[in-house]
């Protein structure tokens, strides 16, 4: 409540302090997160506050606001392509790296490479921590591919060692038994000869197409020109990215709509059992004994 009151009414020149003191709190009084916490609200909030304040946009507490939000929406490359757009963060080192890890984790190597290197063509500080954290994802993308080579010539290597299975050749001449070279007449009459005549009719320009077919080109590293990240256009603020589903939440409505309608009997009066609509089965014994 001191939180949002200090924001209700603040008058000083920097809302931004106030919004990331409301946001530490929440995070170190609520620290497995969760519904209580209320941590997504308040992140929108902040960023839908702050959206028209341009002189925060390569500030580090409003981009690690913008970073954290991100978290709690279903699609955070949408949110780090904005950033990039409106020019948010871009001269920070930590827009590029939290971008190029969830690309690295998607398994998108290429274009996390591409955000590592414009992020040190733009110089983002701190510089040493983005050519840190670029040099380990090189590191761990060339031993993701020798441990690929690796299992990949294993896999080759056991194929070698595995014996071969007779293969069955299929529409082959059938031999006679003895010692008289017999060989067996074959005669296809009717729809098994007609079924013959096509399928050679349809192997024939087929084994045709791909002879004509050219063969794949072959990439070469020298004539290829360097990959360049694609120039993101800016684009209207519309509405923050929609944050994830959330358990176990009601959607509003009357409060009245569950109340038990009152009787208009009064309230002292006897309201009598009602009558069963079966007869109980009685033992002809009890009821001499009750007689």
């Amino acid at each position: 409540r001191e939180f949002e009151s200090e924001i209700r009414f603040y008058s000083g020149d920097d809302p931004l302090d106030v919004w990331h003191r409301y946001i530490k709190w929440t995070e170190q009084t609520f620290p497995q997160g969760g519904k209580e916490s209320n941590l997504s609200a308040v992140l929108e909030r902040a960023v839908k506050a702050l959206n028209k304040q341009q002189r925060y946009y390569q500030d580090p507490r409003y981009l690690n606001v913008w970073l954290k939000f991100g978290n709690c929406c279903n699609e955070p490359l949408d949110l780090y392509s904005y950033l990039h757009s409106q020019e948010i963060g871009t001269a920070l080192a930590q827009l590029y790296i939290t971008w190029a890890e969830e690309l690295e984790a998607r398994g998108n190597y290429k274009k996390a490479d591409l955000i590592f290197q414009e992020g040190l063509n733009r110089r983002a500080e701190p510089l040493d921590k983005l050519q840190s954290h670029h040099r380990q994802f090189q590191t761990r993308v060339s031993r993701q591919t020798l441990l690929g080579l690796e299992e990949a010539s294993s896999g080759k290597e056991m194929g070698l060692l595995e014996p071969e299975e007779p293969q069955r050749s299929s529409l082959a001449d059938l031999k006679g038994r003895g010692k008289k070279k017999v060989r067996a007449p074959i005669s296809r009459v009717g729809d098994a000869l007609k079924a013959t005549n096509q399928n050679r009719s349809l192997q024939t320009p087929t084994s045709q197409q791909l002879s004509n077919n050219p063969g794949f080109t072959v990439f070469d590293e020298n004539s290829a020109s360097e990959p360049e990240i694609p120039m993101l256009t800016p684009q209207p603020w519309t509405e923050p990215p929609a944050p994830r589903s959330k358990e176990n939440e009601l959607s509003a409505g009357p409060w009245n709509s569950g109340r038990r309608p009152r009787s208009s009997a009064n309230p002292g009066s006897e309201v009598p059992c009602p009558l069963p609509s079966f007869t109980p089965y009685v033992e002809e014994s009890a009821q001499q004994q009750v007689m």
